[in-house]
């Protein structure tokens, strides 16, 4: 059995983020699983996988769903417009008049 490590610069490409973002998310106990080898830390792979399917969603409505009950009226977050395909006044660098 194989065990794949990634290296912090590895896995900063694999996600588009910076090296310091994983620096901080182990700081604060927020990014996927790691190990210290002789000074170096580097992710399973397996830890690694186990964080993106963790985080894994099969539609926008499941992140979004959590904004919309508020007082029991549903309430769509405030640029839910733009994505709708509607422009607000300030799209078009006016003001509400």
């Amino acid at each position: 059995m194989s065990i794949n490590h990634l290296s912090q610069h590895d896995l900063a490409r694999r996600w588009a983020i910076s090296p310091r973002t994983l620096e901080r998310w182990r700081w604060t106990g927020e990014g996927p699983r790691y190990v210290k080898l002789v000074g170096r830390i580097v992710y399973r792979l397996e830890d690694v996988e186990a964080f993106e399917n963790k985080r894994l969603h099969e539609s926008t409505k499941q992140r979004v769903s959590a904004t919309f009950d508020v007082g029991g009226v549903a309430k769509p977050p405030l640029d839910a417009t733009r994505y709708a395909g509607v422009q607000s006044n300030a799209d078009h660098g006016r003001g509400a008049k």
